[in-house]
């Protein structure tokens, strides 16, 4: 197996609509650190796998599988053949009103592409598995984690150097929280920057089922730090600075991280390629319409308890009870990438910590990593108990994004059991094939 890295910077020149707080006011004003897109580019068996990271919320899955698509034809793959991987950080740009944005961004990822196919080498690999205390449960009560951090460390074949650790972590990017007014890759972006220092290769971070798992170490307090402004006069006069304490909680985070990879990633060694596979499967999810009295109550909890305004999503249920629709669906691309014993399975959902943990206890490999913001952000995927709860992610959330999500309500309860029996089936469907 052979493979290529490469890599651009996305980070916007000027001011631009950020997106990831529902705040009336969303112009960014300066930059914390610098956002990328990274590209993992496999050969084996001269057929190309492609990891893409970029860091954003997520784009839509329309937008998600266009850049797949022009991907695609730059490689003369299919989209199956390309898993585009979101950081999830809530102070990056939003490239669906910032449209020249998303264009930038598609550029500069195929950009990356070309540059990994000129830096293809044989390669080893392993994967590795480390407990990680970065995430808190913020909806169950018995505080639910997937503390499992995967590795994939790739190394030069012939000279053993590593060549990437690709890294699968569980935690919401949100550190900087709803007062920051700077462009970020949130945690993310520090640990890529840390981890590449201290092992000399290149680093790349993948999002896990984080739907219910915000960060460990957050901001609490206002205390401010005097950072890189577009102007120098916002340093003195603007109070959306980034809160200094959330500085050092994303290095607490980043040092969590660093402690639990130091402790593993010079006794993994590398091992020879045997199998490396990448594909797609579709499963059909539905949802159901609200009556228009269930969403009026909504609509006044909503406003209650977070100060959401659902006028709009009010008449957009209107119209559907006037057409007597009842129920929405959702055709969701389930990709697997497959090497050796280990596998990085994603949708583009915000899909809660139990289900990958149920699928990877069900499989009985611990190196099976559910993740979601795969491909694309399609809104909260909870299980059957986090349904019941109700709150913002199952409810909430839709009057304002609905418009992104091509439904007005939450799937239904039984869809995250529905989910984990499909990957299972799947997965060991594949097995038997391969026997």
């Amino acid at each position: 197996m052979k493979i290529g890295y490469g890599e651009r910077d996305i980070t916007p020149e000027c001011p631009i609509t950020m997106i990831g707080f529902y705040r009336a006011d969303n112009l960014s004003k300066g930059i914390l650190d610098k956002l990328y897109t990274q590209c993992a580019l496999f050969s084996y068996d001269n057929e190309y796998s492609c990891v893409i990271t970029i860091d954003s919320i997520g784009f839509t899955i329309e937008d998600s599988n266009y850049l797949r698509d022009i991907v695609g034809k730059f490689l003369k793959i299919t989209r199956d053949k390309i898993m585009i991987c979101f950081s999830h950080t809530h102070s990056a740009p939003n490239n669906g009103i910032e449209r020249s944005y998303f264009d930038f961004i598609c550029c500069k990822t195929l950009e990356a592409v070309n540059e990994a196919t000129a830096d293809m080498n044989v390669v080893k690999a392993i994967w590795g598995s480390f407990e990680t205390n970065i995430g808190e449960n913020r909806r169950g009560e018995k505080n639910i984690l997937d503390k499992r951090a995967g590795i994939l460390k790739i190394s030069d074949s012939k000279s053993g150097d590593t060549k990437l650790i690709l890294l699968r972590v569980t935690a919401h990017a949100n550190i900087l929280s709803s007062d920051n007014y700077f462009i970020s890759a949130d945690y993310f972006g520090a640990a890529r920057k840390f981890l590449k220092e201290k092992y000399n290769c290149n680093i790349m971070i993948t999002q896990g089922a984080s739907g219910n798992v915000r960060p460990l170490y957050r901001q609490k307090n206002s205390d401010f730090l005097e950072i890189y402004s577009y102007e120098a006069s916002l340093v003195q006069s603007n109070k959306n600075i980034p809160p200094f304490e959330a500085i050092e909680m994303i290095n607490k985070t980043v040092y969590e991280l660093y402690n639990g990879i130091d402790k593993i990633i010079h006794s993994i060694v590398p091992e020879e390629i045997y199998r490396i596979k990448m594909f797609s499967k579709i499963k059909r999810f539905y949802s159901d319409v609200p009556s228009l009295e269930k969403a009026n109550k909504i609509l006044i909890e909503a406003k209650e308890e977070a100060g959401i305004d659902g006028s709009s999503w009010l008449e957009e249920v209107k119209k559907l009870n006037n057409s007597k629709i009842t129920e929405q669906y959702t055709d969701i691309e389930i990709q697997y990438f497959i090497l050796n014993n280990g596998c990085f399975c994603g949708i583009p959902e915000e899909i809660m910590c139990e289900t990958a943990l149920e699928t990877a206890k069900k499989l009985k490999n611990n190196h099976i990593y559910l993740g979601g913001y795969t491909n694309g952000c399609n809104g909260y995927f909870p299980t059957y108990e986090e349904f019941l709860k109700g709150g913002y992610e199952v409810v909430w959330s839709y009057l304002i994004y609905y418009i992104y999500h091509g439904r007005v309500s939450s799937l239904r309860k039984e869809s995250a059991d529905i989910l984990v029996d499909t990957i299972v089936s799947q997965f060991k469907n594949l097995h038997k094939s391969k026997n």
